[in-house]
């Protein structure tokens, strides 16, 4: 009641200013300061009445459609990550880190003014219809995304499990366009995966592992640290960790999965913002190195974003692991949800944007990305290979034709980071014995 009550005084207070007209507004808005908030609410005031009032079917606006409009325009102008939620949205907002959630299993954000493919989600319809990295989804339906915003894409292309969609989907790569319907279906993701599908983590003889993380998940550093602990009784001697088409997730996973390998008190990524309630400092929590030391080497590309890259900044920065692969996407910026005053019908919220992340020596992810330490490019067939290899079942799932391309193809950033891994590891193990020989040699040239 006091809500209501207030509503209409404050419309009462409006429409009497409003009845001395805009030349008092211009006259007070020029007495004020320059940037002050007075003025520029007593601006928006009156264009909302004014709409309210005149607009040729002003009859079926209400003053909260109007308002509501105004907050999505505004929010919409800030960047691609913000936006105003009505209540029926905001009731609706589900994590997607739960590992479950209906759609096209394709991961966007807003690149160049396109919306674009950051990763495809493995045994998703996007995933099976071949769709990559990078790609840029042109059409939605019959409507163009040219002026959509990335919040009213991903509400489009989600929907009811076993309905249809259509997408047009340009290919940087190549210039072509291709047109897709798919069928949405539940999407569930298993966040820590091997090789091959079969929780065989250890890649070969040499004791080389292999850990594939999918997302960040609420388990994802659970699932990790039960990986590790069969790797290491298998008598591991390096490790990969793929974060190949990981479009991120949740923060704190990324920090606990940082901590895995960093001793105690290492910088593991901060956060700064505006308002000094949003700058933050995560350092190790002193789990401790639960590889002793062991060589690691991640893999990253355009797929890699957000909770990824702020794990492959803070692994290179410490110098822990070395990062191979392709630049990554570049998305560190952080979203905060502010739930806003209830209204009669439900709570509206803002996602708005707060704050950057920044790698331990202080360099910016977002647009910016992290560049491996060592660059290996992988081609359109290449990249298409590797992400049939990973749908169910691995090779021996594939039909025949595909599972000789994957076999054709290979997968040269694997190749090359075992390779490394395995060189790193012959050397560690003889270079006592070459160490001695070493001083041996340098004695006799003294003498």
């Amino acid at each position: 009641m006091k809500q209501h009550l207030l509503f209409g005084v404050l419309v009462t207070a409006l429409s009497i200013n409003l009845v001395i007209g805009a030349r008092v507004y211009l006259n007070s808005a020029q007495a004020a300061e320059k940037d002050s908030a007075y003025p520029s609410l007593e601006l928006f005031s009156y264009a909302l009445e004014k709409v309210r009032k005149d607009y040729v079917d002003g009859q079926n606006l209400t003053y909260r459609q109007l308002v509501y409009a105004s907050l999505k325009g505004m929010l919409s102008t800030l960047d691609p990550h913000s936006e105003f939620m009505e209540p029926a949205k905001y009731k609706e907002l589900q994590s997607d880190t739960q590992g479950e959630f209906g759609g096209l299993g394709i991961v966007i954000a807003m690149r160049d003014g396109f919306i674009t493919v950051i990763a495809p989600m493995e045994d998703s319809p996007g995933f099976r219809a071949g769709i990559l990295s990078g790609d840029r989804i042109i059409k939605i339906g019959e409507r163009s995304t040219e002026k959509m915003s990335l919040q009213e894409a991903v509400t489009n292309l989600r929907g009811e499990a076993g309905t249809e969609v259509k997408i047009s989907v340009l290919r940087p790569s190549s210039g072509k366009i291709k047109d897709y319907t798919l069928t949405r279906a539940v999407i569930k993701v298993d966040m820590v995966k091997d090789i091959n599908g079969k929780k065989e983590f250890l890649l070969d003889d040499n004791k080389i592992g292999y850990i594939r993380l999918v997302q960040f998940g609420e388990k994802t550093g659970a699932e990790l640290e039960g990986a590790i602990k069969k790797l290491k009784a298998q008598g591991l001697q390096g490790l990969v960790l793929d974060l190949r088409w990981n479009p991120g997730g949740l923060l704190e996973q990324a920090v606990d999965v940082c901590e895995r390998f960093l001793p105690r008190g290492n910088l593991v990524v901060t956060t700064e913002g505006r308002n000094p309630t949003q700058n933050s400092v995560r350092k190790a929590r002193g789990r401790g190195d639960e590889l002793s030391g062991l060589p690691m080497v991640v893999l990253v590309n355009l797929g890699s974003a957000s909770a990824s890259e702020i794990v492959a900044g803070c692994l290179q920065d410490s110098k822990r692991a070395i990062i191979l692969g392709e630049k990554t996407f570049g998305k560190g910026s952080v979203q905060s949800i502010i739930p806003l005053a209830a209204m009669p019908d439900g709570v509206p919220a803002l996602r708005l944007t707060t704050a950057k992340y920044y790698t331990p020596s202080h360099k910016v992810i977002h647009e910016e990305g992290i560049t491996p330490d060592i660059i290996v490019p992988l081609s359109e067939e290449q990249e298409r290979s590797i992400l049939m290899k990973h749908a169910p079942g691995g090779i021996q799932g594939l039909e025949e034709s595909d599972r000789e391309q994957v076999l054709r193809s290979g997968d040269p950033q694997l190749e090359r980071a075992t390779d490394l891994l395995k060189g790193i590891t012959l050397f560690t193990q003889r270079s006592p014995a070459f160490n001695q020989r070493l001083a041996k040699s340098e004695t006799r040239v003294a003498k």
